[in-house]
């Protein structure tokens, strides 16, 4: 079986050309219907150019000068690590203001839970409802790759995430306090309605100071982060006023609540501890096999919870601000080179994720509170019945509220 004389001839003169055209030197390389058909993928590279850019390098140049060196140092994230911090922090957005604004709501409108240690709750709600408002900012730089809103958005920024941060600190320790007094003295350790006002009063004027003064540059300053896209105080500048300044902030606003929240919430740990060691003893004494009244031997005991409850605390407040507390203290006292970008974005994430999760720690297992959602807002399908007594119902904290 012969090859057919017109294919031959067309395959000869294939060759011929395609030897021609090496012959002549050139560099492209001849395809005809004789070649192997070779797949290529298409390539859609932003780097393709060979030009890699640094973070900052779509910064105008009158902002410029406010970004720190340290930052320009990295090249840019690419734009798929912005538009997934903006989609995360957008669902964070909504997780945050619906229940913070279900706790003010509820709280503030339903007579029952206008209690003085309640009045803790709803500032806690409000300084983490507070921080949000700041996070459409945040939002807007991510979609548009980096420092977009400009240097005013940038204070108003940080200004709002430092007067959130450390009212929601100092409020941690009001509740730790006010739940110490209220279980370990309960017949006169209670707040009344004035020195609860006045407790949230200082927590204000004690948390004003540390914002107020980086927005004029009066001690210390605001500055932008990681990607460009979040602000905080400057933590990178080595002179002796700054690195006073972070260690100043460092103690006042992270060391001193967490000692006062560790210290009350140990003291509570003790002395329920001792509360149901006294009753089993009493209970053996008298050949009992418990003093409660209708205990349920399934349940939790009451120990069990309020450790429980303790520690979640004290978790969540060191969860939140303790990557917050080390990226400080390493970029002022530390080696510098530790803090990327990337991993610079990582506490302001922990903050703005405690901040979600306050009000469902802190109110929605609140007997009462879910009493009245459950009221007004019957399509929740909450289920809780009306004759829930607690020993601490006046309680801010909702674990502590059952035991």
């Amino acid at each position: 079986m012969g090859i057919k004389p017109q294919l031959l001839s067309n395959l000869v003169a294939s060759l011929e050309e395609s030897s021609c055209v090496k012959k002549r030197g050139s560099k492209m390389r001849f395809f005809n219907w004789t070649s192997p058909i070779e797949t290529q993928a298409r390539v859609m590279d932003p780097m393709a150019s060979g030009v890699i850019h640094q973070i900052g390098w779509n910064v105008d140049p009158q902002d410029l000068i406010h970004i720190p060196e340290h930052w320009q140092l990295y090249p840019a994230p690419e734009k798929s690590l912005h538009l997934l911090l903006g989609m995360i922090y957008v669902f964070l957005w909504f997780a945050a203001i619906i229940g913070n604004g279900l706790v003010l709501w509820i709280f503030c409108s339903a007579r029952s839970l206008r209690t003085p240690s309640n009045m803790f709750v709803v500032n806690l709600a409000f300084t983490d409802f507070l921080m949000f408002t700041s996070i459409p900012i945040f939002i807007y730089n991510s979609f548009h790759g980096g420092f977009a809103a400009g240097w005013l958005s940038c204070q108003v920024y940080a200004l709002i995430g430092s007067l959130a941060g450390i009212s929601q600190g100092m409020t941690n320790a009001c509740i730790a306090y006010d739940r110490y007094t209220t279980i370990t003295r309960p017949f006169d350790g209670k707040l009344t309605r004035t020195k609860a006002f006045l407790m949230i009063v200082f927590v204000w004027m004690y948390t004003m100071p540390w914002a107020v003064l980086p927005m004029f540059e009066t001690w210390g300053r605001y500055m932008p982060e990681g990607y460009l896209t979040a602000c905080s105080f400057d933590y990178l500048t080595r002179t002796f006023d700054n690195k006073l300044f972070v260690g100043s902030i460092f103690t006042c606003s992270y060391v001193f609540p967490m000692v006062a929240i560790i210290f009350y919430y140990s003291q509570i740990v003790n002395k329920v501890f001792a509360h149901e060691k006294a009753l089993r003893d009493q209970a053996k004494k008298m050949n009992v096999e418990s003093l409660r009244a209708n205990q349920q031997h399934k349940n939790e005991s009451t120990e069990l919870r309020i450790a429980k409850a303790a520690i979640t605390v004290c978790f969540l407040f060191v969860a939140a601000w303790t990557p917050y507390a080390v990226l400080s203290l390493i970029g002022a006292f530390g080696d510098q080179g530790l803090l990327s970008p990337g991993v610079s974005m990582i506490p302001a994430l922990a903050c703005k994720l405690v901040a979600c999760l306050d009000p469902y720690v802190y109110a929605i297992s609140h007997p009462k509170y879910r009493l009245e959602l459950q009221k007004r807002l019957p399509w929740l399908a909450i289920k809780e019945e009306s004759d829930s007594q607690s020993t601490v119902t006046e309680s801010s904290g909702p674990p502590l509220s059952t035991a």
